[in-house]
């Protein structure tokens, strides 16, 4: 297993957000979380990312812990995150933001980028190339000079994909990408996990549109009200009567 939340739990003004957690995630998977709102989906990608810290559990990655360590360490590692919101940096150029990708894991430290010495300019280069290799997998490298703030929003969303890809992850987490998303820019999207997945890159993702994962995902984990309450396939998962009566008693989406 590449990632591991054991007993994960977390409240806030002593309501329970997670309530003992187990998620075991394999090399190459594609796991997907989901549940309604207020299930806890948000609050355990906080707590796998490093951005809320657990009351009680752990988070193992390739077999060390890292409940303790903050974002920019577990970045480090190769864990690259993707936000809900599409969060570019405005006034960068498209192939500007994704470089900001590769940044964390760069040789030359940052005096010799202050000082633009010969190797960080060397660097420099090299990040700007494979930038560019990341944007034409993600189908924007045509769109490599433009503002990033004036791509529609689901663009603006696979920008942010392709940045995390920029520092070479071995395992992406994504929060909710297809939010907001028209039904082109949900395919697009789609098909651009589908071809991370097919060369290996472990993903988790939590989303709240069941059709979505379930094209998607390899297993699927179902939170309601901070508890796991069914783990299994897309089929499984469909069939699942905790799940269906989690939403709403209506039918899960295929």
């Amino acid at each position: 297993m590449i990632l591991e939340g054991n007993g994960l739990q977390r409240s806030f003004d002593g309501v329970f957000a997670v309530r003992d957690v187990d998620l075991a995630v394999a090399h190459g998977e594609l796991r997907a979380v989901i549940g309604p709102n207020g299930a806890g989906k948000s609050t355990l990608f906080g707590l796998i990312g490093g951005q809320l810290r657990a009351d009680a559990g752990t988070v193992v990655y390739d077999g060390a812990r890292i409940d303790q360590l903050p974002p920019h360490k577990r970045a480090h590692l190769g864990i690259a995150v993707v936000f809900q919101g599409a969060r570019v940096f405005a006034g960068m150029s498209v192939l500007e933001n994704v470089m900001v990708g590769a940044h964390a894991g760069t040789r030359a430290g940052f005096g010799s980028a202050v000082a633009r010495l010969p190797r960080h300019r060397r660097e420099e280069r090299e990040i700007a190339a494979f930038a560019r290799e990341c944007l034409a997998r993600a189908g924007l490298v045509d769109w490599a000079n433009r503002p990033a703030e004036s791509l529609p929003l689901g663009q603006q969303r696979v920008v942010q994909v392709a940045r995390a890809l920029c520092g070479r992850p071995r395992l992406l987490l994504l929060d909710e990408p297809a939010s907001g998303l028209r039904a082109a820019e949900r395919e697009r999207l789609a098909s651009l996990l589908e071809a991370l997945k097919s060369e290996g890159l472990t993903m988790l993702l939590v989303e709240h549109d069941v059709a979505f994962v379930t094209r998607l995902a390899d297993r699927i984990t179902v939170l309601d009200l901070g508890k796991v309450i069914a783990e299994g396939t897309p089929a499984e998962i469909r069939a699942d009567e905790k799940v269906v009566a989690a939403y709403l008693g209506t039918e899960v989406p295929a």
